[in-house]
């Protein structure tokens, strides 16, 4: 499932096609409804995708309905950023932030 703006919605079914074996780095939001900093991260999430898509995928997995992956990764807090590069997580960043600060704490890894 793809929203408008290229965030797309991954599972613990599709995380490994998605996610592992995609070309380009990916931006993994480990994300919960019941999160008010996730949800303020929305807006920020799309206008990356929207600027960065021809080098960054970015992707959203909900905690709560795919506790494989959530584990897999020892994800605890939301929200959590996990930068995903040839199949590795080499970056992660917890918590909610302007999309320029976190634009800056993405740049060494895209």
């Amino acid at each position: 499932m793809i929203d408008v703006a290229g965030v797309t919605d991954v599972t613990d079914e599709n995380f490994s096609a998605e996610v592992i074996g995609a070309e380009l780095p990916v931006l993994v939001e480990f994300t919960a409804d019941w999160c008010p900093p996730c949800r303020q991260m929305g807006p920020v999430l799309r206008a990356l995708a929207a600027e960065e898509g021809e080098r960054l995928k970015v992707v959203q997995l909900n905690v709560d309905q795919n506790p494989e992956t959530t584990n897999a990764y020892k994800v605890l807090s939301m929200p959590t950023f996990m930068v995903f590069r040839g199949g590795e997580p080499v970056k992660a960043i917890v918590g909610a932030r302007p999309k320029r600060r976190l634009l800056e704490e993405l740049a060494d890894v895209i």
